[in-house]
């Protein structure tokens, strides 16, 4: 069985996609949408909706989202693409806090992967650098240590991409 969730993530990032085809020359592709006509085509609260954007379409996962509450509020999703690594790395950067599971710090890497900030072979060892059985912690404390591990990658990578650029 599907959940409404999913169903509701894969709607949007179809109208992505279809905006992407639209609009072959900008390096990043927006839909805007109201949430309230969201909620009624799929037949759920709008609290639905904002559970979707705020778990599926984070800058972890390559998207941007601004909104606008009231009569004529809407959300605006943007993907981010290749051109924005400095907005990306810096979104995720201040998104990781002082602490990050496991599960949070890989999609992470999937999406630096995806979108082409690092490479295969950088994304292995930062897999491997977090590991939550590489160093024998209590969770609390894993976390805390992948969360400050992460941050200092990020901060590399940012420097050697401006580096590389000059």
């Amino acid at each position: 069985m599907r959940l409404l969730s999913d169903s509701i993530e894969e709607f949007i990032k179809s109208l992505l996609v279809d905006e992407e085809e639209v609009e072959t020359t900008q390096h990043q592709t927006e839909v805007e949408l109201r949430r309230n006509e969201l909620a009624e085509h799929f037949q759920c609260a709008p609290s639905q909706i904002n559970y979707v954007l705020a778990t599926r379409f984070t800058p972890e996962h390559g998207y941007l989202i601004e909104s606008r509450r009231g009569g004529g509020g809407y959300i605006r999703i943007v993907r981010i693409g290749t051109t924005s690594r400095e907005e990306l790395l810096q979104s995720i950067y201040q998104r990781i806090g002082t602490s990050i599971n496991s599960v949070e710090a890989l999609k992470i890497i999937e999406t630096l992967k995806t979108q082409g900030v690092v490479t295969e072979d950088e994304a292995s060892l930062m897999v491997a650098a977090l590991n939550p059985t590489a160093v024998p912690l209590p969770l609390q404390m894993k976390d805390a240590l992948s969360a400050g591990i992460l941050r200092s990658m990020l901060m590399s990578i940012a420097k050697r991409k401006v580096t590389k650029r000059e």
